[in-house]
């Protein structure tokens, strides 16, 4: 009878062990247990976000030029400038 219940019980966990271990639970844990960490892939997101942020600073640059132009064309024009 005991035999039954321990066979049952093993032939029961060992859905549950593969579920477990196939979750980004027991993914992490494996990782962790090799030694590795996502370190390439948050290098790698670091990247992208140091790109993204150039070119955001190009584009306000831009703009900003842009900006002064459009100021300096809806001056008075009537406003004489100083010459030097």
């Amino acid at each position: 009878m005991w035999v039954l219940a321990i066979i049952l019980i093993v032939a029961l966990l060992i859905p549950v062990a593969a579920i477990l271990v196939d979750s980004p639970l027991g993914k992490s844990v494996a990782r962790r247990m090799e030694g590795r960490t996502d370190g390439g892939d948050l290098q790698r997101k670091v990247e992208n976000i140091e790109a993204e942020m150039e070119e955001l600073n190009r584009s306000v640059a831009g703009m900003r030029e842009e900006l002064q132009f459009m100021q300096r064309l809806l001056e008075d024009p009537r406003r004489k400038k100083p010459t030097s």
